[in-house]
């Protein structure tokens, strides 16, 4: 659902934009000495979490030192890398700020940021080249709010059988939230595109170590960015952008991987041809087929930016190996996404797919949006019982019950199954 949100005025006013980058500011100059702890002191036991990734070293620290976020699974230091653990999903379907995952390219993210300074520059293949403040962008154009999955396109890369390189994620390296910001399509307008436009290209405040390391920068065919969806955000979940998800401003594609969702958005670049930035043609790659699905060691395939995302369906409120009593209807529940589009059904099942029984949906907060689904399923007398679930969208696009693979983990789409254990003390 898309909306002008009338009270985002009062919430999101100038003045409490430029206290908060101030205080977010103050946190993150703490990173490098972060960083310093905790290479000399390894995580203590009740610090770690087992994330249950096969044939490879599983467990990973859980940190509260990020300058506003609570606890979260610690993939990297710098760049930031911090995963939101699954029991977070269990709470409800927006993923709160201080519990979002964090995922930054390069080493080099502004610790400080002036937002009475910051522009927003457009330029290229324009009519005119402009160059717009905080206090334009929040008052210049309708505003808008809707709700939307922001998912990793290497989330659960961890979990992929044969191991494949890259950040290993769990299923943590997604959420939900409420973005509130201005439509691309009317920021582009002020500019005004020149006929022939084919691209828009985004770049932000991050920067590479190294001079000759590219640019982080990705594109949008023109008709997508001037579709009237994406957007510019400048609030998540009602308040400013955290810094370390993207303060100022971010873009916002939604029903895509977030690599189009640039952080600390600062660049808009019209172009009359295709990009052919070394982030839009070497990296980010899937195979060109259903579900960027390849076999293990073929590696002469057509290949195409990944772009949206698939359906998928996670078991939250369970966890692998977990007691529970025998005998006893289990209650079972989690989230959904439909990928591009809206979540149709999500059906469970207890016996590897054979059969398959239909969960009650939750409240619909939008096409974008996770989705909350509950069951309750029988459970044996004693044993083992696999709880799979699956989810079908609303262009009829079901999960695949065999796991997809590729060998830049991207794009995992196959069910999900957690096995629990009946009896035995639960």
């Amino acid at each position: 659902m898309i909306r002008h949100d009338a009270k985002s005025d009062s919430r999101l006013s100038r003045r409490k934009l430029l206290a908060g980058g101030a205080i977010g500011a103050a946190g993150i100059t703490a990173l490098p000495a972060f960083a310093k702890s905790l290479v000399a002191r390894p995580p203590v036991a009740n610090s770690v979490v087992d994330l249950g990734l096969p044939n490879r070293p599983s467990q990973r620290a859980l940190t509260s030192e990020f300058p506003g976020k609570r606890e979260m699974i610690l993939q990297r230091i710098r760049p930031p890398l911090l995963e939101t653990p699954l029991s977070a999903f269990n709470q409800g379907v927006i993923t709160p700020n201080d519990r979002f995952y964090v995922r930054w390219h390069w080493n080099e993210i502004p610790g400080q940021i002036d937002a009475a300074t910051f522009r927003l520059k457009l330029h290229g293949h324009v009519e005119r080249e402009i160059e717009l403040s905080l206090d334009q962008i929040l008052h210049g154009f309708e505003r808008i709010e809707y709700t939307a999955v922001n998912q990793c396109s290497g989330n659960s890369r961890g979990l992929f059988v044969p191991p494949v390189p890259g950040a290993q994620w769990g299923h943590g390296a997604m959420g939900n939230a409420r973005w509130t910001g201005v439509r691309l399509r009317d920021v582009l307008a002020r500019a005004g595109l020149k006929p022939g436009a084919v691209d828009v290209r985004f770049a932000g405040l991050d920067e590479a170590l190294l001079p000759d390391a590219p640019k982080f920068r990705k594109s949008l065919a023109a008709e997508h960015a001037m579709d009237g969806e994406v957007l510019i955000a400048f609030a998540m979940n009602g308040v400013q952008l955290p810094l370390l998800n993207g303060f100022p401003l971010r873009l916002v594609v939604p029903g895509w991987y977030s690599t189009y969702w640039v952080k600390m958005l600062s660049d808009i670049e019209v172009l009359p041809r295709k990009d052919d930035n070394y982030w839009m043609t070497k990296a980010y790659l899937v195979p060109k087929a259903p579900f960027g699905n390849v076999a293990p060691g073929v590696d002469d395939y057509p290949k195409e930016p990944i772009s949206r995302m698939v359906p998928r369906s996670l078991v939250t409120n369970l966890a692998e190996g977990q007691r529970v009593a025998a005998g006893r209807p289990l209650a079972v529940s989690g989230i959904a996404l439909g990928g591009d589009c809206g979540v149709a059904k999500v059906e469970i099942s207890t016996d590897h797919g054979a059969t398959w029984r239909m969960a009650k949906l939750g409240e619909d907060a939008g096409k974008y949006s996770f989705r909350r689904f509950d069951l309750a399923v029988p459970v044996p007398a004693a044993g083992t019982l696999p709880v799979t679930c699956r989810c079908t969208n609303t262009a009829g696009v079901s999960q695949p019950l065999a796991m997809n693979w590729n060998p830049g983990g991207y794009m995992r789409a196959g069910v999900e199954t957690v096995t629990v254990i009946a009896g035995g003390g639960a």
